[in-house]
């Protein structure tokens, strides 16, 4: 539920055409919902704007299913992550116009409810990998943020190794709002990026690379230490949390035009 459904539906009550009782009992999973194995924080969406998401890995698909359905009937935006196959069959089971994108490993299905207008229009979040390899964690992190609501531009395998690939689409970098990069090897497209751009850089270490880049610690390593200084950094392989940080950055941006 998000805050402007809660508000209609209290303004329903204030006309007489929903009863306080019917109120009551649509409420009533407020602030989560235990369903046994999972305690569903319906109310996240109302404390930060942005609904909880499923992480799937560890999980089995009937667990991930039962979450999954419980928050489609409260009408939020549904997000899974690392999830697999089994996850994805399980899933489509109760919610058949839900999207699995095996690549990116998510499940996702759009709100029910209407999205919030902004005259400024739609925030826009740039997301960048290095290479092919990257894909999958760059893929995370676009889904996330087509799923939050953000207009999300794809410029992919745009690494060091040939940088005339990135000077190609800097004039789509200055439509972002927030820029999502993601590179593994020696992590070093987001100090490139960050001297390109006037706004927050997301990094994102990869896993990719040989011995050395030790799973994407080398590029953590690399990235912490960029001389840009509008680069921060989440996790390896965290496509999510850059998504999710960089949405709320693009919404406050939009608030402040």
């Amino acid at each position: 539920m998000h805050k402007t459904s809660l508000l209609e539906l209290l303004a329903e009550v204030q006309r007489g055409n929903v009863s306080p009782e019917s109120a009551s009992e649509r409420l009533a999973s407020l602030p989560f919902e235990n369903i046994g194995h999972t305690r569903i924080d319906h109310h996240r969406s109302l404390r930060t704007g942005l609904p909880e998401v499923i992480y799937a890995a560890g999980k089995t698909p009937r667990q991930v299913a039962e979450i999954f359905a419980r928050m489609v009937e409260n009408g939020a935006a549904v997000l899974a992550t690392r999830a697999n196959a089994d996850h994805a069959a399980a899933v489509l089971q109760v919610a058949p116009a839900a999207k699995y994108d095996d690549l990116a490993r998510t499940i996702s299905l759009p709100s029910s409810e209407p999205a919030a207008t902004n005259e400024a229009g739609t925030p826009c979040i740039a997301v960048l990998c290095a290479g092919t390899s990257d894909l999958p964690v760059a893929e995370e992190a676009a889904n996330t943020a087509e799923i939050f609501g953000s207009r999300v531009l794809r410029l992919y395998d745009v690494g060091v190794a040939g940088v005339h690939r990135l000077l190609a689409v800097r004039d789509q970098l200055t439509e972002a709002d927030a820029v999502i990069v993601c590179a593994g090897m020696e992590g070093a497209l987001p100090s490139v990026v960050g001297g390109l751009v006037g706004v927050p850089v997301l990094a994102v270490p990869t896993s990719v690379g040989y011995g050395a880049s030790f799973a994407g610690a080398a590029a953590l390593l690399g990235m912490l230490n960029s001389c840009s200084p509008n680069v921060v950094v989440v996790n390896i392989d965290n496509g999510f949390g850059a998504a999710y940080t960089a949405t709320l950055i693009a919404r406050a941006a939009h608030r402040n035009r």
